[in-house]
């Protein structure tokens, strides 16, 4: 009985302890292998969001978004929110949205935690066969405070 106990025990300290998708996560071109940006995605009190905090090596300064459509168009990338409304189901998180600022397309969303430091991030249109799948790794602020 204390076995049982025991490892019922431990079972659940690792619930409770791992870690979710909140925080900031360096994105990872799945065609280039190249870092892109850094994506903060935090939880709202109902849904995960997502907004762009970081690009890395632009290809311009201070990029729009011209192929958005809606009120992001022409819109600043840097700062945009990209992950909108997505629900944790499991171990995943879905039925919200993803875009692409690159296209400016908007695409069905889930997300898996792999292991606490690598996110895998799946964009799709219809079923989930025709899309993208990315790994995200999270970026672990070394600063230390005295």
């Amino acid at each position: 009985m204390k076995t049982l106990l025991a490892i019922f025990l431990l079972v659940l300290s690792g619930q409770l302890f791992a870690q979710g998708i909140e925080g900031t996560w360096k994105t990872i071109d799945d065609e280039t292998g190249e870092a892109k940006s850094l994506i903060e995605v935090w939880f709202d009190g109902k849904k995960y969001q997502g907004k762009i905090i970081e690009l890395l090596d632009p290809k311009e300064e201070n990029p729009i978004c011209t192929a958005c459509e809606g009120v992001q168009k022409d819109q600043p990338i840097l700062g945009m929110q990209i992950i909108f409304d997505a629900k944790k189901y499991g171990s995943k998180y879905k039925k919200g949205e993803i875009l692409d600022p690159g296209n400016g397309k908007l695409y069905s969303l889930v997300m898996e935690l792999e292991n606490d430091n690598e996110l895998k991030v799946r964009g799709f249109i219809g079923f989930a066969l025709l899309g993208r799948t990315q790994v995200w790794h999270r970026v672990v602020d070394t600063k230390t405070t005295n």
